[in-house]
């Protein structure tokens, strides 16, 4: 049940956190759109700095989700919740920004209008000239939400494929597993296809595993399957010119 607008965080968290428990992802944010969203997030940005991987994934799910629901509900409710992530990813904040840029890019994925205002400032923290994130921690999480909103809007998300060849570049395989990851729905961009054509075809071998966090659950590819797949869609975008 619901609870009122009088409960405070800490009460709201173990509610939250039995929610993201349940085998079902989809009643569990059904279950959580019951309560006022602006209260709910805050419990959130504890819960996805939890060690345990399935929790945290599936907070960071719910934070994207309530922000966008939020956003078309009391939109400037939701921006001061963005410029939260935003601030976290600020040196000055004190702070690391551990699941921000997975939040973010989650709640741009579910939201035609947030995606529109927030996108530049994602794709930002991969520019070398922007905002880029230099932790690689952080990339790694970027990786994934730029490559979960590209998910949701192509288009929209374009700009940020031509910041993706460095990481595909990387020695780091998760960067270079994610950034592959993020290309696929990137690569049959027309703007995006010469930028990333070469490094794609340059790991259509790479060994190496990677876990992705998809639809509720961690996916593993090799960094070789990815990228095949990448250039298909490369493919299919030159033939189309």
């Amino acid at each position: 049940m619901p609870m009122g607008t009088d409960f405070s965080v800490r009460q709201l968290k173990p509610v939250i956190r039995r929610l993201l428990a349940e085998p079902d992802l989809a009643f569990a944010l059904d279950q959580l759109s019951a309560y006022p969203a602006r209260r709910a997030v805050n419990p959130l940005f504890t819960l996805i700095l939890a060690g345990n991987d399935r929790l945290r994934w599936r907070a960071i799910t719910a934070m994207g989700y309530l922000i966008a629901r939020l956003f078309d509900q009391e939109p400037e409710s939701a921006r001061i919740i963005m410029r939260r992530l935003m601030w976290s990813l600020n040196d000055e904040s004190g702070g690391i920004g551990w699941g921000a840029p997975e939040s973010m890019g989650e709640a741009l994925a579910r939201s035609a209008p947030l995606a529109r205002e927030y996108s530049c400032i994602l794709i930002s923290y991969a520019a070398p000239c922007g905002n880029r994130l230099e932790h690689p921690i952080l990339q790694q999480g970027l990786l994934w939400g730029l490559g979960r909103f590209a998910r949701g809007w192509p288009e929209l998300a374009a700009d940020g494929g031509i910041h993706l060849a460095g990481y595909l570049e990387s020695q780091d395989p998760v960067l270079r597993g994610r950034a592959v990851w993020a290309a696929i729905p990137l690569a049959g961009v027309f703007r995006c296809a010469d930028a990333l054509r070469a490094p794609l075809a340059a790991l259509a071998d790479d060994p190496a595993v990677v876990l992705i966090y998809e639809a509720d659950r961690f996916q593993q590819y090799t960094v070789g399957d990815l990228a095949r797949t990448a250039a298909s869609a490369l493919i299919s975008q030159t033939e189309k010119r």
